[in-house]
């Protein structure tokens, strides 16, 4: 595929395509956003954001997320005009917090007080707003009322016809023609990039569950903010609230769902919306519907492509996959496409690697979202089944058969297991890791809770914090005299501590390699390699000791070779939570490649499965540009 210079186009601004954009921005890939609505989209929407999307803004370096995200509430159960509580209780159990899953959250309500892992809340125009301030920070800004009309495309780029809306009330329309090096469409399910690229998008559409979800201004006399409230018998004739302060201090997100009642048309129609919010809330004028912010209206679909994209063109999110929004992975799927996506295309725009690197798209996303669409049809039946939804107690039991709790039909439909989380996502088999430990023919789901104690190449990369640094590059660089040795200077405590994810990013790989001391010559050999197979540009050099090197007086084996400067930062695991998150024992040599997606590439014992990795990103020598010239792109 011939390169092409100029910028990648990305379709549609919702949070897929802000995603991708602020991704190739990061990775200084030109970049143009188009989104056809001529403002930015108002509503809530799926405002769960589930761990693993925190670990991904954190990769971007878009902190305000989760800073700004709010504890997901304890559930609460009412019969229709009442706020009797029938059952409070939460959707996830509680779960112990450990140094390599850094999001915790405080849970407190009038039962529960505890720390654990788990989804926030934050509306989708809240979190597009954030990004789209790092992504003009980057010189990119998303350009309004421009809509995608048609497109083509060669081996050499994409052209795209757009359509632009000029004019104080958009009645002017300006057709442009974009070439671009590649397009990801991230144009929803209606979009024309999939319609147009001819991807199947095979699946159901569930014809019997219409829902209608919305954003108001509510006042209810003695209705807490506390708390998540669902109010009807079964989850086919009720009404969902939650506040939410992102809409005011009197701000709610509702859903509707009603299989007897006809819905449709609410969307359009304030004061029927209205009443049948009443209605099913059922407290009568007790309830003041202050203002309809944003309401839509929609019946679910479990739908998929057969690939996510042809040639130089892409889809991601709910262009590629839409499904039920229970579980809430609908979003955090979409920008986890966008991520896998977009450090892939900055890599082969820039000439580093080949083409065939984006075949991993498809490779490894595929078969996440095919799970992913599995479990959630599941979860759906469950929650809308009609032998299931009846408001009834059933007692439960623990190991010994002795009742431990009661848990109504709502609340076993709604309670969650750990792998909507998304940590234990993983692309194991993905055509491009490699794993020098992993027994032979292992099998994995793509979509599964975490395991502790495993960690295979495919999965996300584990967090480590209280990471010392005694050698830093940009300060100080080790080197490797010929015919001499270099001792290492005891630990000071300079520049304190610093955690894994702090030093993983998306503009780069990070290779971690473990070892007992400097001394050991595979550490040498390793550095070596890497200066001589890729430029420092496209990786992070770091080796870290453990806790007992605190102080080593170690040396680092040297060679003929002339004096050698190591680019490589060297950190001591005091606490041990690195070897211990990423399983290597304290007298082991162990290298872990960590993706630009913080997922984890290899896990080797040296040399050639390192170059074996990098082989498979970058392409053997001479496929691609001159790595020294393609940085410089």
């Amino acid at each position: 595929m011939s390169t092409c210079m100029a910028p990648v186009l990305v379709v549609g601004a919702g949070p897929t395509g802000i995603a991708a954009a602020l991704t190739l921005a990061r990775n200084n890939v030109p970049v143009r956003i188009i989104e056809k609505e001529s403002q930015h989209r108002r509503g809530q929407r799926g405002a769960g954001i589930q761990p693993r999307t925190f670990e991904v803004f954190h990769f971007l370096r878009v902190p305000e997320i989760h800073e700004r995200a709010t504890p997901l509430l304890p559930l609460q159960e009412h019969k229709r005009g009442s706020l009797e509580p029938l059952k409070t209780f939460h959707m996830v159990d509680y779960m112990e917090p450990t140094p390599a899953i850094p999001y915790v959250r405080t849970l407190t309500s009038r039962v529960l007080s505890f720390s654990t892992y788990n989804a926030k809340f934050m509306g989708q125009p809240t979190l597009e707003a954030i990004a789209r301030e790092h992504l003009a920070e980057l010189g990119c800004t998303v350009e309004l009322g421009t809509r995608l009309i048609s497109f083509s495309q060669d081996e050499k780029c994409v052209r795209a016809k757009v359509v632009k809306n000029h004019g104080d009330n958009g009645e002017e329309e300006v057709e442009e023609e974009i070439e671009a090096a590649y397009m990801i469409g991230a144009d929803g399910a209606k979009g024309v990039t999939r319609k147009q690229l001819g991807l199947t998008f095979l699946g159901t559409t569930q014809e019997d569950n219409f829902l209608v979800l919305g954003d108001i201004r509510l006042e209810v006399e003695g209705l807490d903010r506390a708390h998540w409230h669902f109010f009807g018998e079964t989850l086919h004739d009720a009404i969902t609230l939650r506040p939410t302060d992102e809409l005011g201090k009197d701000g709610w997100q509702f859903v509707i769902s009603n299989r007897t009642l006809d819905l449709q048309g609410l969307a359009q129609d304030e004061e029927a919306l209205v009443n049948r919010i009443k209605y099913f809330v059922g407290l009568g004028d007790d309830v003041k519907v202050k203002e309809v912010l944003w309401v839509s209206e929609f019946r679910p679909n479990m739908r998929m492509v057969d690939k996510f994209g042809v040639g130089r063109i892409f889809v991601a999110g709910d262009a590629a996959h839409v499904h039920s929004p229970a579980g809430g992975q609908g979003l955090n799927s979409s920008i986890q496409d966008a991520f896998n996506l977009a450090w892939k295309i900055a890599l082969v725009y820039k000439g580093i690697s080949l083409a065939s690197l984006l075949d991993t798209y498809t490779a490894e996303r595929l078969p996440v979202i095919a799970d992913m669409l599995g479990f959630i049809t599941k979860m759906h039946k469950l929650m809308f089944d009609d032998s299931t939804v009846k408001y009834t107690v059933q007692p439960t039991a623990d190991d010994d058969g002795k009742s431990k709790d009661t848990k109504t039909n709502l609340e076993r439909g709604l309670r969650r297991k750990t792998n909507l989380y998304m940590l234990g996502v993983n692309y194991r088999s993905s055509p491009i890791v490699v794993d020098e430990f992993a027994p032979a023919q292992e099998v994995s789901d793509a979509y599964r809770e975490i395991q502790e104690g495993v960690l295979r190449a495919g999965d996300r990369a584990p967090d480590a914090p209280g990471l010392v640094p005694i050698i830093t590059p940009n300060r100080a660089p080790h080197l490797i005299s010929s015919g001499s040795q270099s001792a290492v200077p005891p630990s000071t405590g300079m520049g304190g501590s610093t955690r894994m994810f702090d030093i993983i990013g998306s503009t780069h790989h990070t290779v971690i390699i473990f070892a007992p001391a400097l001394a050991v010559p595979a550490v040498r050999s390793i550095l070596v390699t890497l200066q001589r197979v890729v430029p420092r540009e496209l990786v992070t050099r770091v080796v870290v000791l453990p806790g007992s090197a605190s102080e080593p007086d170690s040396h680092l084996e040297t060679s003929s070779e002339g004096d050698q400067a190591i680019e490589a930062e060297v950190l001591v695991d005091h606490a041990g939570h690195a070897y211990r998150g990423y399983i290597v024992e304290s007298q082991e040599v162990k290298v872990v490649v960590v993706r630009p997606d913080g997922v984890v590439g290899a896990i080797v014992r040296g040399v050639t499965g390192l170059e074996q990795y990098f082989e498979g990103v970058f392409g053997k020598k001479g496929d691609t540009l001159a790595l020294e010239d393609a940085v410089q792109i």
